[in-house]
């Protein structure tokens, strides 16, 4: 039985686990297909994985990977757009941005259900780990956290890194999100994984169903799967209530698209009854503007 809040809007929610080669053409195509057949089966929001027309190339410090940047509009992102138009859905596809010359970002860029971009989110948080060398790539944002108006619900998007800090989710979900999406590139290093990897695995899903629970918002991740290079990414997309719960989850190995229906209705019920929101003491948190707050200060 389906619980009907008194002000229930049921969107339907697709998250898109898929493996990539190197050429960009196979997967942007890909991706099309992916996007076509979930909106046949009745998605309203689509959101792609981080960079999901390559390989993941930040393994290693390269110049001639820049090559591989488009600018926004672009042949990519105008894929995106006649698809969102073509299938009247919202979808949300992560990008390696030109913006000038010397000048690239990891963006995230949303069209709305007519076709129309609705704006971009330039990941504000880089990483600089073994074979997550972003910071030789990639500009840290400098739009800020935000949110966006669908037709099917107000939408906010951070970057794979950026999942690990709460005063990202909250920032976002103080500019009206519903359902806070993470297009991830994340995996296992492959002589770390016996040891570790069930842990870091745990960590990275606690950790956003912790930010749904703690903002009153769905939150919808999909990652890579598969191997490429060192890298053996994880799979496990999944989407979350605002309670923290697991409406479905993708297996860890090969290709999946979940759909998933999110009543919007439920953020209000849970925001009700745990009123984080009403509760946070805003005139008390100056110091999180602080890199560290000394003792002897």
């Amino acid at each position: 039985m389906t619980y009907q809040y008194k002000n229930s809007r049921v969107v339907n929610v697709a998250v898109v686990q898929m493996t990539c080669t190197e050429a960009k053409e196979p997967n942007v195509e890909k991706a099309l297909a992916k996007i076509a057949d979930a909106a046949a089966k009745g998605a309203n929001v689509i959101c792609l994985q981080e960079l999901f027309a390559g390989h993941y190339f930040c393994q290693s410090e390269d110049h001639a990977k820049f090559d591989q940047a488009e600018s926004i509009p672009g042949p990519t992102s105008n894929a995106l757009q006649v698809a969102a138009k073509q299938h009247g859905v919202v979808i949300v596809g992560s990008l390696f941005e030109r913006r000038a010359p010397g000048l690239y970002h990891n963006t995230a860029v949303i069209f709305d259900a007519d076709g129309t971009q609705l704006g971009l989110y330039r990941k504000m948080h880089i990483p600089d780990d073994p074979l997550f060398y972003e910071k030789f790539y990639f500009t840290p944002g400098d739009l800020g956290f935000r949110s966006f108006q669908t037709k099917f619900g107000k939408v906010g998007v951070c970057v794979c890194w950026d999942q690990w800090y709460p005063e990202a989710a909250r920032l976002t979900a103080l500019s009206g999100a519903e359902i806070m999406f993470y297009p991830t590139a994340i995996g296992w290093l492959p002589e770390e994984k016996e040891v570790f990897g069930a842990s870091q695995h745990s960590a990275w899903e606690t950790m956003m169903r912790s930010h749904a629970i703690a903002n009153g918002v769905f939150v919808a991740a999909p990652n890579r799967v598969g191997l490429e290079g060192a890298l053996q990414f994880w799979g496990g997309s999944f989407v979350s209530d605002p309670n923290g719960n697991l409406l479905a989850k993708a297996k860890h190995e090969g290709e999946e698209t979940l759909i998933v229906p999110c009543d919007l209705g439920l953020i209000d019920v849970v925001r009700t009854h745990w009123p984080f929101l009403r509760d946070r003491r805003i005139d008390a948190y100056g110091d999180l503007t602080k890199r560290y707050i000394d003792d002897a200060r």
